[in-house]
């Protein structure tokens, strides 16, 4: 699946977004190594700290489906340049990704950012860290 796809898919999961607090809405597709695309909006709460990014929601999609290695990541939000992943979205990123994993943020204007994990969370802890 190219990246104009899966944006298509996260812009398709971005309509789903719960946001009655910010009205930001955010979608995201993670395609699986498997080939199977799990789509996640942002769940916020009133609780604030309660709320869920798109990133996570779909991530714990797939995990929880049994897949657990990202083959590519798109998130879309309604940014001026394509939108940047929180840290903890960085974080449960890395979790999941490989070196190879293709990162694509965009935006709703159609603007795509292809990148990795070590680029947008350079030195990420990882489980590699725990066993040393």
């Amino acid at each position: 699946m190219d990246a104009k796809k899966l944006v298509e898919k996260a812009v398709e999961a971005q309509s789903q977004a719960y946001v009655p607090y910010s009205n930001f809405k955010v979608g995201a597709a993670v395609l699986t190594e498997s080939g199977d695309v799990f789509l996640g909006c942002n769940i916020e709460n009133a609780s604030y700290g309660l709320t869920n990014c798109a990133e996570r929601t779909a991530i714990f999609k797939a995990v929880s489906e049994g897949k657990k290695r990202i083959k590519a990541i798109a998130v879309v939000g309604h940014t001026e340049g394509p939108i940047s992943p929180c840290g903890a979205c960085r974080q449960v990123i890395s979790e999941f990704a490989t070196n190879e994993t293709k990162i694509f943020l965009a935006n709703n204007n159609g603007d795509i950012k292809e990148t990795t994990i070590a680029e947008i969370l350079p030195g990420y802890f990882s489980s590699d860290d725990l066993n040393k």
